[in-house]
């Protein structure tokens, strides 16, 4: 065992270290969206099959799973990477930037499939485990569902698990500590599309028109309503505005305008209660200005959930894998959301975080300027490796 300023790395992890890191600059300067995630597919297939591993692929269009066994232990074990990108243009500069405007992995999953992917060979090269581990490399976790998808596909039928488990890098978290939660871990998210219809006309003669900007502008207003007025305080909800599109000159009052929202929750009662009240009031606030509206309400994500017994077990590996000053065993729920969600609703498991870094590591997700902190791959992918043969481990009983 090798001990980063991080934590404990595994002698096979320390070898291959920047090659790992390497392989994710590749998929960095490369990004791919949901369900094109073909060229990643393919590197990840290609990586699987070279150690041993059974490859599958299909699953969520371009999901691929690999597959191995040791021993004859019956127990089966899933580990889940995600691989797609984001609609974002890239403001780094790093060398590895990507290739290609208007895409990329501004989330970390180039991070988390390289993870794996280091586990991965580290698993079959050590082989010191009893029974199956499969791999789950899954597309378009951002807001298409792939997690759900996969398993349309028949993910848990093909390929049985006892746990799942995934995790995601968390700027403003200590670099390398890991943090679990039982219970709630992710909040729901849910899509709202409202669309404001009025009657358009001259700016200079509103009289004869039905202006949907003061419609918009009302329902707007009376939408924050909802979580100071009609959301238990001890409960947790988000209703938040993230764009506003209608109109194109200062003298025309358009014939529509949209708003899009972001919806929030942990508990479905919750969940369920906003989407009542915000359909009702952007109602009830359109007639009012003589203004319809339709209500686009997708219904998303739920929230994610982890098992008592599986949380438990991850965070008893990681802490006494990497001591306890590096293991948050009780995180305070996050707001983010993740369709890892699906997967825990099929089959226990975990959804844990690891610390992206503080200061220059800090950047949020989904922001231009992110990058995955690399320091924090070796010690990720021993923990995986150290979870399975835990896990797998013939005289570990099961949670």
């Amino acid at each position: 065992m090798n001990d980063s300023a991080l934590g404990p790395v595994l002698p096979e992890i320390q070898a291959i270290q920047q090659e790992m890191v390497a392989l994710r600059h590749q998929i960095h300067a490369n990004p791919e969206l949901a369900y094109q995630e073909v060229a990643t597919g393919d590197l990840v297939a290609e990586r699987l099959a070279a150690w041993g591993y059974e490859v599958h692929r299909g699953l969520g269009v371009t999901g691929v799973v690999g597959t191995l066994r040791r021993g004859t232990g019956t127990r089966r074990l899933g580990l889940r990477a995600d691989m797609d990108a984001l609609p974002i243009h890239e403001t780094t500069g790093l060398p590895y930037a990507s290739q290609h405007p208007g895409k990329m992995h501004a989330c970390g999953h180039d991070g988390h499939t390289a993870t794996l992917l280091a586990a991965a060979r580290a698993l079959a090269q050590r082989g010191q485990f009893d029974g199956t581990v499969h791999l789950i490399f899954q597309p378009a976790e951002e807001g298409h569902g792939g997690a759900q998808k996969m398993i349309a596909d028949g993910l848990f039928d093909r390929f049985p698990c006892d746990a799942v488990y995934s995790f995601h890098n968390e700027p403003g978290y200590p670099a390398g500590h890991f943090g679990f939660r039982a219970g709630v871990m992710y909040s729901s998210s849910d899509t709202v599309l409202l669309t404001v219809s009025g009657v358009g006309g001259h700016g200079a003669m509103p009289h004869v028109a039905v202006d949907p900007i003061v419609a918009a502008a009302s329902i707007v207003l009376a939408l924050q309503t909802i979580v100071s007025r009609e959301v238990d305080p001890n409960d947790m909800a988000v209703v938040t505005i993230g764009a506003i599109h209608g109109g194109d000159a200062p003298n025309v009052i358009p014939k529509s305008v949209e708003l899009r929202l972001t919806v929030r929750a942990r508990r479905p009662e919750t969940r369920a209660l906003l989407r009542e009240r915000i359909t009702a009031i952007a109602t009830a606030q359109a007639a009012v200005h003589r203004a319809t509206v339709q209500v686009d309400y997708r219904w998303r994500y739920p929230p994610v959930v982890n098992d008592r017994g599986a949380t438990q077990f991850a965070a008893a590996v990681a802490q006494d894998w990497l001591g306890v000053e590096r293991v948050i065993p009780d995180l305070q729920p996050l707001q983010a959301s993740d369709d890892f969600a699906f997967m825990l609703e099929a089959v226990p498991g975990s959804y844990f975080i690891v610390g992206n870094g503080e200061g220059e590591g800090g950047c949020m997700v989904h922001n231009p300027d992110y990058d995955f902190n690399d320091d924090i791959l070796p010690v990720t992918a021993s923990y995986w490796v150290k979870l399975a043969e835990r896990f797998l481990a013939a005289d570990t009983p099961a949670f």
